[in-house]
């Protein structure tokens, strides 16, 4: 049963996986919404007050969760197969839209969760979705991607990361170790899912942090050259691969900003209609 609350009383059935998740602003029956998806060692705690704040700016719903595998979300099998953000948007997340009763709004991911929501707009037909919002996105992988995973790989098997990490996830080696080794392995040097943005045909805001240090301002500029539909470029001074962290204000602006626009053009849509 859905409990459109921020402390719902219990987490929602997904095919059959227990999904940890909180809601904010009014309910998908009475405006639309925005689906947050966090990113590769992120999940519901980690956003902070960010959803609240985003439903505040917007006025519209906010639907938060922990993907599979993180925080108090049912765990997942390790070793993730490769091609695991494809299998999650193609297999989960049409059941996590469909339980919410999603019916009108924007795909909002960070790092791995909007490689997660970019590849549901390029493959999967859902009208319901009308926007998305790409924070440090991941189409392809680089060796500066590589170069940090391998650091934060020895910090957690020498150093405070896995204790620091074990507060947020109940399964905290098959969170840390489902993204690093993944990412680490030499199979998935050569991972490219740029292909999908040929296939949007929805507005996208995509927004990095310049010093980004898991990715180069090349997989933003990737969706700017390559997307047929329209596309706002947000790039944050001082900010490296958390902006709603790093850069706050600067991040919930553009985004205020951008549902704003994409909700006068649903409004001027019904009235012509």
């Amino acid at each position: 049963m859905m409990d459109w609350t921020a402390s719902p009383a219990a987490p929602l059935d997904v095919n059959g996986l227990a999904i940890e998740y909180a809601c904010y602003g009014p309910s998908t029956d009475k405006a639309a919404t925005i689906v947050m998806l966090h990113e590769g060692l992120g999940c519901l705690a980690l956003w902070r007050d960010f959803p609240q704040k985003v439903a505040e700016a917007t006025g519209l719903g906010v639907f938060v969760f922990s993907r599979p595998g993180y925080g108090a979300s049912s765990p997942v099998t390790l070793p993730r197969p490769l091609d695991f953000m494809t299998r999650e948007a193609k297999e989960f997340l049409p059941g996590l839209l469909d339980a919410i009763g999603f019916q009108r709004g924007i795909l909002f991911g960070h790092s791995d969760g909007a490689t997660v929501s970019a590849i549901y707009a390029g493959s999967v037909e859902d009208l319901r979705v009308r926007g998305l919002i790409l924070m440090a996105p991941h189409f392809f992988n680089e060796d500066v991607c590589v170069a940090e995973i391998a650091k934060a790989r020895d910090a957690y098997d020498s150093g405070d990361l896995k204790p620091r990490l074990a507060k947020y996830h109940k399964d905290v080696d098959g969170a840390f170790l489902g993204w690093a080794d993944t990412w680490l392995d030499p199979g998935f040097r050569n991972w490219n899912v740029a292909e999908v943005i040929d296939y949007f045909r929805i507005p996208a805001l995509a927004i990095q942090g310049r010093d980004d240090q898991y990715g180069t301002l090349a997989q933003v500029q990737e969706v700017e050259t390559r997307a047929y539909s329209p596309v706002d470029l947000v790039i944050l001074d001082d900010c490296k691969h958390a902006p709603h962290l790093e850069q706050p204000d600067a991040t919930l602006a553009a985004v205020a900003d951008f549902v704003a626009r994409l909700e006068r053009i649903e409004a001027e849509q019904v009235s012509l209609a």
